[in-house]
């Protein structure tokens, strides 16, 4: 991956680790009934499930587009026209809300399981991720090499993100209340630029 396409991949997989999401909103209320630290749990398995979705996603595409470089043209054009499809979806999305029950004190393991299951059990990640990584896919390199820089980057992001939510829990929960609306409008939007401006890059 050359370096200003692993740019742009870090900018849009920032602007997905922003966006609403389970694991976002797992992360931020584990965070405000657990505690940051024992969230680590949580997030280290929500990162382990997005590897695995990422690992799945693109060693399939890779399998498809050895047999014909035009799969990968349009996987390119229907992941874009995907990516403006759930920006409008973000855009009209409510803001999050954290509602704060009893919950019982939960064991790590626990917490893991819940991270883990909630990003490779979500359809919407599987639909996302083979929509989102046929962009950045050079077919010329190693597929193998991609996968690292791939799974590494989009992990640390999620994992810093969720671990900032989780951190700031008890203040970012009121602000999400208040400009909520605003932030995921401004989420969409970047996700309607970025999937009508990448099937271009060919």
């Amino acid at each position: 991956m050359q370096f200003e396409t692993w740019l742009v991949f870090l900018a849009t997989s920032v602007g997905l680790s922003l966006s609403p999401g389970p694991n976002g909103l797992l992360a931020l209320t584990h965070g405000a009934m657990h505690g940051s630290r024992k969230t680590c749990f949580t997030i280290l398995g929500g990162a382990l499930g997005f590897v695995l979705i990422i690992a799945l996603c693109m060693f399939g595409i890779g399998a498809l587009i050895q047999s014909s470089i035009h799969w990968l043209t349009a996987l390119k054009w229907v992941g874009g026209l995907y990516l403006v499809w759930l920006g409008i979806q973000v855009w009209r999305s409510p803001a999050i809300s954290v509602s704060l029950g009893a919950y019982a004190e939960a064991k790590g393991w626990l917490l893991f399981r819940q991270g883990l299951l909630s990003a490779a059990t979500n359809p919407k990640v599987l639909l996302f991720f083979s929509a989102f990584l046929p962009q950045f896919i050079d077919p010329q390199r190693s597929m193998v090499q991609q996968f690292a820089v791939v799974a590494a980057t989009f992990a640390a992001t999620e994992i810093i993100t969720e671990f900032a939510l989780a951190s700031g829990a008890h203040r970012v929960r009121p602000l999400l209340t208040r400009v909520g609306r605003r932030f995921n409008q401004a989420c969409g939007g970047v996700f309607v630029v970025i999937g009508a401006a990448l099937p271009l890059r060919m």
